[in-house]
């Protein structure tokens, strides 16, 4: 039941679930999602922190930057059923399609040009 209700409350926020879909086709650098989800960087590494405690989410981190994808290693089955159902039910969302099309203006960048104007701003 514990991993059931932590999946559901890391569910229970739009930027969140925004920020899963996202990765449901690939990687991200930390800076892409903050650009997508256009929120404050200490809002997105917490946002990120709530899915990867729930274990929807795993990261790795190579030099200066952290990547986020889905967890794929030791998966809860309530967490692995959540994301099915998150990618099933929002998939032709019109802020879905709307993020989709968003993200792939942003992946035109690198991460390091994301990171820097971020850093000006």
């Amino acid at each position: 039941m514990r991993d059931f209700i932590t999946v559901a409350k890391a569910l229970g926020d739009e930027s969140r679930v925004r920020a899963l879909l996202a990765l449901c086709q690939r990687e991200l650098c930390v800076c892409q999602i903050i650009e997508l989800l256009g929120l404050a960087p200490s809002t997105v590494s917490k946002h990120m922190s709530i899915l990867k405690q729930a274990r929807l989410v795993d990261s790795r981190k190579n030099g200066r930057w952290i990547y986020y994808r889905l967890a794929d290693d030791d998966v809860p089955v309530a967490a692995s059923e959540a994301t099915a159902w998150v990618m099933k039910a929002l998939s032709s969302d019109p802020r879905t399609r709307k993020d989709d099309a968003r993200l792939k203006q942003i992946l035109k960048f690198e991460p390091e040009v994301l990171c820097r104007r971020q850093a000006k701003t």
